[in-house]
């Protein structure tokens, strides 16, 4: 099976990226607006424009817009504050909520995730740096809770969605890592282990808001051990995902 995924993987071509088109100057009629260096509340505002001042709309990303002035200066902005724009003849200027389109310009996703793996719970956390809306690369930290061992898995991959516009699309992924392991006490203490790993999966995810998605994954590990007999391992997990 983790063949198959494995070859499908590699099969499965990249399309650029939909950037937003621009969409004209505007008018500020809000006190000011704060331009920050990216499309959220945790990026920093280093430059502010007054009211009264005309800006060009280049792009969105969810509820973040970015602009130019006319000195050239340009950062990101948030939909509430260019709500009551006009345009150069004094029209007012309509900006809808985001759409699903709209959804799939975000390059970041960090997320919660919960699940299984070989009878052990899984609690950890991921994130993602989508390259283009289809291409997303990958790092999943996670900590293993068992009745016999506990542990922890580091991966880090690529995934492949294979229909971002749409509210539930499948994906599928590859990638490897690192699993230790380390058993509770018994009679007879065996030794903690380190072993590499490589992995196949897929699953679905689908958005619940304009910033949250939430994602279900099956993956099967290959556990490169030291002795000849490599082991396959089972996980299923389910994520809370933010995106911006």
């Amino acid at each position: 099976m983790i063949r198959r995924l494995l070859i499908a993987a590699m099969l499965l071509g990249t399309p650029t990226a939909n950037a937003a088109a621009g969409s004209g100057p505007v008018v500020v009629q809000d006190p000011y607006l704060e331009l920050r260096s990216g499309p959220g509340r945790g990026f920093p505002v280093f430059h502010v424009v007054d009211r009264g001042a005309s800006v060009e709309l280049l792009r969105r990303r969810t509820d973040w817009i970015k602009v130019r002035e006319a000195t050239g200066t340009s950062g990101w902005v948030h939909r509430s504050q260019l709500e009551r724009t006009l345009t150069p003849a004094g029209e007012p200027v309509t900006l809808p909520a985001p759409t699903l389109e709209n959804r799939t310009e975000h390059r970041w996703e960090v997320g919660l995730v919960t699940g299984g793996l070989e009878g052990a719970s899984v609690v950890g956390v991921q994130g993602a740096w989508a390259a283009t809306p289809t291409l997303h690369v990958r790092a999943d930290a996670a900590q293993l809770l068992g009745d016999y061992s506990n542990g922890w898995l580091g991966t880090v991959g690529v995934a492949h969605v294979f229909a971002p516009h749409w509210r539930v699309s499948p994906f599928v992924g590859i990638g490897g890592g690192v699993l230790y392991v380390e058993p509770k006490a018994t009679l007879v203490q065996p030794d903690d282990r380190t072993d590499s790993t490589a992995y196949a999966g897929l699953g679905l995810r689908g958005y619940l808001t304009n910033r949250f998605l939430l994602q279900a994954e099956y993956r099967q590990f290959v556990v490169f051990t030291s002795r000849d007999d490599n082991e396959e391992i089972d996980e299923w997990t389910v994520s809370f995902v933010y995106f911006f």
